[in-house]
């Protein structure tokens, strides 16, 4: 009806039937012409095209858009709030969980980021190889260190650690008498830990190989048991006996025990007790090192968490064995360092021996004691 020509009103009939235009529903008179079925297909796509669409669908959209708007929200301000905590299947628990790395500076930390890399290489490269001979390339002063690398693993077993299952879980900067050197504590999938130390060496980041293994001159309990020289070095673990009520006494009283690689809270084989005049250099060094200990200190400052059992201390000492009246004997002819490291220093300064004037020097330098046994004589075994 609408393409009646323009006009008046009156004027304007629908080509198609006749009719003037009307807002009725008046119905068409006979004879008009019904639209094609073309046609009504045509308008029902246009209809669907721009029509407008039902009121139930647009408020279903409405509602779909508010709660996903809604879950992103949540989602960010959770993100925000409480961000995604590292686990461990294995927690590391310390003795002295107080004591981290968190303590380095910022150049100390810009170091490890550059030298941990190397330093994990070289432990993968010790721990994969097969023989003696070929983890002698991994370690401090290899030349010097082979003799001794062994006679070693000649009385001990080649222990094997899988690399690809030791996680980092602890490092830090340490400055010794020698160069500063990185320390580091790894745990495995099968609950080892291991300690090591790392200096840098003609380039190359090597391993303290007398530090990790705790070496000794012999098998600790093969020493004791009578076998092997009468004299030897050991790394050991000591305990101070009965610390309280002997505080006063002229000697200090320590049990010495062998530790056991990859399980640095167990202990190995007991010795017998040694009493150690708190009046002799050795007697002070070990009194400082317990206090030390007890404070909750660390030789040369060390951040690594403190492995040890108990309040027990590292000491890297010389042992006698002798005969008196038949009877096997033990006594301590020097204590060497309260620490495990490829160091001579002590670690700790003692206090001036009875009758000396303190000298700072002097009490550094390590002096051997004299034996306390004059009649100690070397046993046959």
């Amino acid at each position: 009806m609408f393409q009646a020509p323009a006009g008046n009103v009156e004027n304007r009939l629908c080509p198609a039937c006749g009719a003037a235009p009307s807002l009725g529903l008046a119905e068409a008179p006979q004879g008009a012409a019904k639209p094609s079925d073309g046609a009504a297909t045509e308008v029902s796509e246009h209809a669907q095209r721009g029509g407008k669409k039902p009121a139930g669908r647009l408020a279903m959209w409405k509602l779909f858009g508010g709660w996903l708007l809604v879950l992103v929200l949540i989602v960010s301000a959770a993100r925000y709030w409480w961000p995604a905590a590292k686990t461990d299947s294995k927690p590391f628990t310390p003795a002295n969980p107080s004591r981290s790395a968190s303590a380095q500076s910022d150049e100390d930390i810009a170091f490890l980021n550059t030298s941990l890399p190397k330093c994990a290489a070289t432990l993968s490269g010790f721990l994969v190889a097969g023989t003696p001979e070929t983890r002698n390339q991994f370690v401090l002063s290899p030349v010097a260190t082979a003799a001794r690398m062994a006679r070693f693993y000649s009385l001990s077993p080649l222990f094997t650690v899988d690399p690809g299952s030791l996680t980092l879980i602890s490092r830090s900067v340490l400055v010794l008498p020698t160069g500063r050197v990185i320390e580091t504590c790894w745990s495995s999938e099968d609950g080892k830990m291991i300690d090591a130390v790392f200096r840098e060496e003609s380039g190359e980041w090597r391993i303290d190989w007398d530090h990790l293994v705790r070496y000794g001159d012999y098998p600790w309990a093969l020493f004791l048991a009578g076998s092997g020289p009468p004299e030897g070095e050991f790394r050991l673990l000591a305990r101070e006996r009965l610390a309280d009520a002997r505080k006063k006494a002229k000697a200090v009283s320590i049990v010495m025990y062998a530790p056991r690689f990859a399980h640095p809270g167990e202990t190995g084989f007991q010795s017998p007790e040694f009493l150690v005049p708190r009046n002799t250099r050795d007697g002070q060094l070990l009194d400082a090192a317990f206090k030390l200990a007890r404070s909750g200190g660390q030789v040369f400052g060390s951040q690594l968490p403190n492995l040890n059992p108990g309040e027990m201390i590292r000491v890297r000492v010389k042992v006698r064995r002798g005969e008196v009246d038949g009877e096997r004997k033990f006594e301590i002819a020097a204590v060497v360092a309260c620490h495990w490291y490829a160091v001579d220093d002590p670690g700790v300064v003692p206090a001036p021996v009875s009758g000396t004037k303190p000298d700072d020097g002097a009490a550094a330098a390590p002096v051997e004691s004299k034996p306390r046994l004059p009649n100690l004589k070397p046993d046959r075994k």
